[in-house]
């Protein structure tokens, strides 16, 4: 008897601990400031992580043959870019300024803001911080790339949308802002053609960058690939639909570019020549959620990967209802996210070839050097390594490892 009266007082805290998630009377979930969320489909779905076997770097490479350069330095180096004279990296930071590395004499001074001078909720502070209260005025520089022509640097500025900047600096201005009446809410990354169109991302319509966790956990469908013509001022949308378009980069031939898709974890092809111009499909899947890609001299592509996706992750990204229902727990999403990192926060980059056969797989591991990684920039058979996270750059030195 006195079990089944156990048995009931459970059946019975349950039952009451279930209502109590499903009401959340104290508004204590995720889900209470977004009355709206919606959580959709994974297309194409997400095999199984133990059904595709991924190589791993079993000699932890970038943890072993890696430095950290300008540690504080700079905060949240998204995306890294070489000028024509080789100056450089430039990178754009969390704060919403581009900046430059002038040498270990001069260190790293302010080359262009997303800003008006004298913003004074944007006034830098050393060392440089997030600043994520205001990061909608001042803007967020993403993905940053030159146009060779011109010398101009364009820039991916998450909120306001497609900025341009001259070779000399100054006040970045905003050259597109929508598309088919519909802003930008999250502007990721940018390519250029040689030819001199533009390329870029629009990762959602409904999410914006303090909310790329949701973006990607909800299945999000409403990103854009776009391209732009500053000679004629044109824009247009190249491919909508797609979960979390992110890195863009072009193959050597420019007859494809090639699109990290970060909800689907794959990475998509993009034809623009050809019998199959205008199409998307899978050009690769990956071990995990991408962040940018970058062509080297070679025609190969490199891919950052925030982390190798666990068993955990698979699961909830395989079930819209699940995922709903993680967000209905009364657990901030800072706690949430975490869990869906594959553990420790480690850093992954891969390179593939124009076929999208795997060619070189580097890692750290248990992130004890490097962790989080954005992109990768391959220079002087050095591997630049930016994170749109961490406090650094990391530059991994080929020359002096056995890859």
């Amino acid at each position: 008897m006195a079990s089944g009266r156990h048995m009931t007082v459970v059946l019975v805290l349950v039952a009451a601990l279930g209502v109590f998630i499903a009401t959340d009377p104290l508004r204590l979930s995720p889900l209470a400031e977004l009355p709206d969320f919606k959580a959709k489909a994974v297309v194409p779905p997400l095999p199984r992580p133990d059904t595709v076997l991924f190589p791993r770097d079993h000699l932890n490479k970038l943890q072993n043959s890696s430095h950290v350069r300008f540690l504080r330095g700079i905060m949240g180096p998204e995306s890294l870019a070489f000028d024509s004279a080789g100056r450089g990296p430039y990178t754009g930071i969390a704060d919403g300024r581009i900046m430059r590395w002038d040498g270990p004499i001069v260190g790293w001074t302010t080359f262009a803001t997303l800003y008006p001078n004298g913003t004074e909720s944007c006034k830098p502070q050393f060392p440089p911080v997030a600043n994520l209260t205001n990061e909608h005025v001042c803007g967020r520089p993403l993905g940053i790339h030159f146009m060779k022509q011109t010398g101009e640097l364009y820039i991916a500025d998450a909120y306001h949308g497609l900025r341009v900047v001259g070779p000399h600096g100054g006040e970045a201005k905003l050259v597109v802002g929508q598309a088919d009446g519909i802003p930008f809410h999250f502007t990721n990354d940018v390519e250029i053609s040689s030819d001199g169109v533009i390329y870029f991302t629009d990762s959602s319509s409904n999410y914006d960058r303090r909310r790329f966790f949701l973006a990607a956990f909800s299945g999000d469908d409403t990103g854009r690939l776009l391209s732009y013509n500053p000679f004629t001022n044109e824009v247009k949308v190249l491919c909508k639909g797609i979960q979390f378009p992110n890195g863009l980069a072009l193959s050597k031939e420019e007859s494809f570019l090639v699109v990290a898709e970060t909800t689907t974890c794959r990475l998509s092809r993009f034809w623009l020549k050809g019998d199959k111009a205008g199409t998307l499909e899978t050009f690769v899947q990956l071990p995990g959620p991408p962040d940018n890609v970058r062509a080297n001299e070679a025609g190969d592509f490199w891919v950052a990967i925030h982390c190798r996706q666990n068993f955990l992750g698979w699961l909830a990204f395989s079930s819209p209802w699940m995922r709903y229902a993680i967000l209905k727990l009364p657990v901030p999403l800072s706690r949430i996210y975490p869990f869906f990192l594959g553990g420790k926060p480690h850093a992954l980059v891969m390179r593939y070839d124009s076929e999208g056969n795997i060619l070189e797989v580097l890692e750290d591991q248990t992130g004890k050097l490097v962790k989080l990684i954005s992109e990768v920039e391959e220079r002087n058979g050095e591997l630049w390594l930016g994170s749109v996270l961490m406090p650094y750059v990391a530059v991994y030195s080929r020359q002096g490892s056995s890859a």
